[in-house]
């Protein structure tokens, strides 16, 4: 546990500086009353800038959670600051003391301050009082919702929550060298994710006309073992069978995803199917997987359009040559985590 001061934010002590529970409650009835203004938006971007890191005592793997106390309302804006907290995987709770009276709501800054803050609009992460003489009513509701993990919603970010498969074409025309480079493209992907058993989990799936199972999602569980693994992945070559791959990767990588894990498939393919990819593209979309299909070179733009989640525009993607992959990681990355942060926050 650790304290930050909304007026002028500053750490007044970090998780990991007192390590017993008498310890912290010295420490916390230590702290002074500062005085000064509610400066909520900028204690939030505090926080998520500089609190929650390994040096001030924060451990994977545990959910982060801040709970904001404020009389009145903020002096600031909450909302951008809230946002960048959330997709920072920062679970904040709000509790509002008293409130403006209706000839001081004119000096709110921002309506609904509270709803912009937490990190879902369902009640759960709000709580209000009257005065602060009731404000330990608010303790138990606080701490079983804190340590209710499995309703922490934002602990989960587009990096730390997806089952992310792989599907590359290892056809006789990409050529040893170019299948190197696609391998260097599915690498780079993958660092950018969190990857461990219960956060991001990668798999990979390389066909032909056959289709063969590379590692499936549970395989690997660190990200320098799945670099390692894709790394290790040998060249196949022959034809170019996109619908049976699509089909197979349902049944052999997403049927395994967990049901809390969005599910991701990333296609890279540089030709045009033999066969017909509409029928399990169409499989893909009902089952939930979200598909990004990527061609090069010789691929069909509107083959890769029929394979792309609906719009498209933001899951097909064309390179002119394989040299040039490279370029698209960071639209990949971005779109991936456009989309997750885009979800409703009822």
């Amino acid at each position: 546990m650790g304290v930050i001061m909304i007026d002028n934010p500053a750490t007044h002590f970090n998780l990991k500086t007192h390590m017993n529970s008498q310890d912290l409650k010295t420490a916390i009835e230590k702290i002074p009353q500062r005085g000064g203004l509610s400066n909520v938006g900028r204690a939030i971007s505090f926080v998520t800038k500089n609190f929650f890191s390994k040096a001030n005592g924060n451990r994977s793997g545990a959910p982060n959670v801040v709970v904001v106390m404020v009389d009145g309302w903020p002096t600031d804006k909450v909302e951008e600051a809230s946002r960048l907290a959330r997709e920072s995987g920062i679970n904040i709770f709000f509790i509002t003391i008293e409130g403006a009276v209706e000839n001081e709501k004119q000096y709110v800054v921002e309506p609904n301050f509270a709803n912009k803050a937490v990190c879902r609009t369902n009640g759960f992460y709000s709580l209000h009082v009257q005065s602060w003489f009731g404000l330990h009513k608010t303790l138990q509701p606080l701490v079983k919702r804190v340590c209710d993990t499995d309703r922490l919603a934002c602990s989960k970010t587009c990096l730390n929550s997806a089952d992310i498969g792989f599907v590359i074409d290892g056809s006789s025309s990409v050529g040893t060298g170019n299948f190197r480079t696609v391998l260097q493209f599915v690498t780079n992907i993958s660092k950018e994710f969190e990857i461990s058993d219960t956060d991001t989990r990668i798999g990979a799936v390389q066909y032909t006309y056959e289709q063969r199972l590379e590692f499936g999602f549970d395989k690997y569980s660190s990200k320098p073992d799945i670099l390692n693994a894709i790394k290790r992945v040998g060249y196949w070559s022959g034809g170019t069978s996109t619908g049976a791959a699509i089909n197979f990767a349902l049944e052999q990588l997403f049927m395994k995803s967990k049901p809390n894990k969005r599910k991701l498939m990333i296609l890279i393919t540089d030709g045009r199917s033999y066969d017909d990819v509409r029928i399990p593209a169409m499989a893909a979309h009902l089952k939930g997987v979200i598909t990004y299909a990527i061609g090069v070179a010789w691929a069909a733009q509107e083959e890769l359009e029929v394979i792309a989640t609906h719009p498209a525009r933001d899951h097909s993607f064309f390179v002119d040559e394989f040299d040039n992959l490279y370029q698209y990681v960071p639209r990949v990355i971005q779109n991936i985590c456009t989309e997750f942060n885009s979800q409703p926050r009822n």
